[in-house]
C-alpha cells in the first residue's frame, strides 16, 4: 500500500473517531417516539359503557323476556339470564378473552397466548382507534366481557318455558366457545377473516344478534314447540315489566353502540345520536304498521320495534348519519313484524320471544343497509371513493358466514346437550312452570 493511501486511511481513521461521539450526541439529543396516551375521559367513559351494557343484561333484558312469559316462568327466564352473564364472565377470564383476542395470526381464532388473562396487568395497554391513543386492558376486557355476556342470554328467548336449567348452562358454555368467540374474533380482531374482507359491524350486527339470532332459530326447533302450544292461553303475564326491560335496553344500548367507538370522541357522539333516532323511527314504524293491520298500535308492538331499532343500528351506528340511521329503523320494523306475525306461523316454529324474527331479521337488516347507508353522499362517513355494490357484497358475505357457522355448530351443540342432560322438562313440569319445578320458588304469591 502507497504512502498517499495510509496517509488516507489515518485521516479517514481520525475523523470516524471525532464524528462517533458526535454521532451519539445527535441521536442522544433526537426527540424519542411519542409515548402512548391514555386519557382518563376515554377510560371513564369505557368503564361506564361497561357497566351500561351489564345493566342491558341485568336486569335489562332479564325483565324484558320475564313479563313476556306466563308468570309461572317469570323466575326461571330471570335465572337463566343471570346465571348465564355469570358464567360467561367466568369463562371470558379463563379462556374465552384469549380465543377472540388473544395476538394470534389466525383468521379464526386469537389462540391460547392469553388464557387465564396471562400477561395482562394493570400496566397493559389496548389499541383503540386512534394511533397511539389506547386503553387499559383490564377496561376493554371488561367491556368486551360485557357483549359476551349478553349475547347467550339472548338465545333463551326463542326456547323460553321449555328448557332445563342446567342444560342451559351447559349449552351457554359450549356455544360462546365454539361459536361466540370464534365469530367475535374474525369480525372485530385486527388479524379476524371477516375484518380483513373489510365488513363493517361497528357494535355487534353480525357477533351479536345475527349470532343469536340463528342459534335461537335453530334452538326452538331443536327443542321442540311448548306443551300446550296452539291450545293454552301463553299471552304474556305484564307488559309492564316488558315495558321496563325494554326501556332498560334502550338506555343501556348507548353503551353498547357508543362504547363501541372505545374513546370519548366525536364518533362515540354519532353513534350516540343514531341510537336515539333509530329506534324512535323502529317504535314510530312498528306501531304505524300494527295499526294498519290490526286497527290498533299495542305496547307489545310498540316496545318490539324498540329492539328491532336498536339491533338494526347496532352495526351501522358508526358509519352512518342521523338521516340514514332514521331509515334503517323505519325500514326494520315492517320487515320484523312480517316474520313475527307471518312467517313463524307460516313454518310452525315456536320462537316463544322472537329472538330470531326481530334480532335475526333486525340484524340482517342492519348489517346489509350498512353497507348502504355508509355512503356519503347518503350522509354516511364512508370515503369519496366508496362503492355501494362492493360493500354490500361483503356485508353479505359476512352475514352468510355468520348464519352458516353460528347455525350449523349451534346444532351440533344442541344435539350435544341434549345427549348429556335432555333438552326440554317433563311435560308436567311444564304445565307447572319451570319457577317451582326447576328453582323452588315462584315470582308472585296470591
Amino acid at each position: 500500500m502507497s504512502a498517499a493511501a495510509l496517509c488516507a486511511l489515518g485521516t479517514l481513521a481520525a475523523f470516524a473517531q471525532e464524528a462517533a461521539p458526535a454521532a451519539a450526541e445527535a441521536a442522544a439529543a433526537a426527540p424519542a417516539a411519542p409515548a402512548d396516551v391514555i386519557d382518563k375521559g376515554d377510560v371513564a367513559w369505557m368503564m361506564t359503557s361497561s357497566a351500561l351494557v351489564l345493566f342491558m343484561t341485568v336486569p335489562g333484558l332479564a325483565l324484558f323476556y320475564g313479563g313476556l312469559v306466563r308468570a309461572k316462568n317469570m323466575l326461571s327466564v330471570l335465572m337463566q339470564c343471570t346465571m348465564i352473564a355469570s358464567v360467561v364472565m367466568i369463562v371470558w377470564v379463563l379462556w374465552g378473552y384469549s380465543i377472540a383476542f388473544g395476538g394470534g395470526t389466525s383468521p379464526f381464532w386469537g389462540g391460547l397466548g392469553k388464557v387465564f388473562l396471562s400477561g395482562v396487568t394493570k400496566d397493559t395497554t389496548a389499541a383503540t382507534f386512534t394511533s397511539g391513543v389506547v386503553l387499559p386492558e383490564y377496561v376493554f376486557i371488561c367491556f368486551q366481557m360485557t357483549f359476551a355476556a349478553i349475547t347467550p342470554a339472548l338465545i333463551i328467548g326463542a326456547f323460553a318455558e321449555r328448557i332445563r336449567f342446567r342444560s342451559v348452562v351447559l349449552f351457554v358454555i359450549l356455544w360462546v366457545t365454539f361459536v361466540y368467540f370464534p365469530i367475535a374474533h374474525m369480525v372485530w380482531d385486527a388479524n379476524g377473516y371477516i375484518f380483513k374482507m373489510g365488513a363493517i359491524d361497528f357494535a355487534g350486527g353480525t357477533v351479536v344478534h345475527i349470532n343469536a339470532g340463528i342459534a335461537a332459530l335453530v334452538g326452538c326447533i331443536l327443542v321442540g314447540k311448548r306443551t300446550g302450544f296452539g291450545k293454552d292461553n301463553m299471552a304474556p303475564h305484564s307488559m309492564t315489566l316488558t315495558m321496563v326491560g325494554a326501556s332498560m335496553l334502550w338506555v343501556g344500548w348507548f353503551g353498547f353502540n357508543a362504547g363501541s367507538n372505545l374513546e370519548a370522541t366525536s364518533g362515540a357522539a354519532l353513534a350516540m345520536m343514531n341510537t336515539f333516532v333509530a329506534t324512535a323511527a323502529a317504535v314510530i314504524s312498528w306501531s304505524a304498521v300494527e295499526a294498519l293491520a290490526r286497527g290498533k298500535a299495542s305496547m307489545l308492538g310498540a316496545a318490539s320495534g324498540m329492539v328491532a331499532g336498536l339491533v338494526a343500528i347496532t352495526p351501522a351506528c358508526g358509519t352512518v348519519g342521523p338521516v340514514g340511521a332514521i331509515v334503517l329503523g323505519l325500514v326494520v320494523s315492517p320487515v320484523c313484524y312480517y316474520f313475527v306475525t307471518s312467517v313463524k306461523s307460516k313454518l310452525g316454529y315456536d320462537d316463544s320471544l322472537d329472538v330470531f324474527g326481530v334480532h335475526g331479521v333486525g340484524g340482517i337488516i342492519g348489517a346489509l343497509g350498512t353497507g348502504i347507508l355508509t355512503a356519503p353522499f347518503l350522509g354516511g362517513t364512508g370515503a369519496e371513493d366508496f362503492s355501494i355494490g362492493s360493500q354490500f357484497m361483503t356485508q353479505l358475505t359476512a352475514v352468510v358466514i355468520t348464519i352458516v357457522w353460528s347455525g350449523v355448530i349451534s346444532a351440533i351443540l344442541y344435539k350435544v346437550v341434549d345427549a348429556i342432560f335432555g333438552l326440554r322438562p317433563t311435560p308436567e313440569a311444564e304445565r307447572e312452570g319451570l319457577d317451582l319445578t326447576s328453582h323452588g320458588e315462584v315470582a308472585y304469591h296470591s
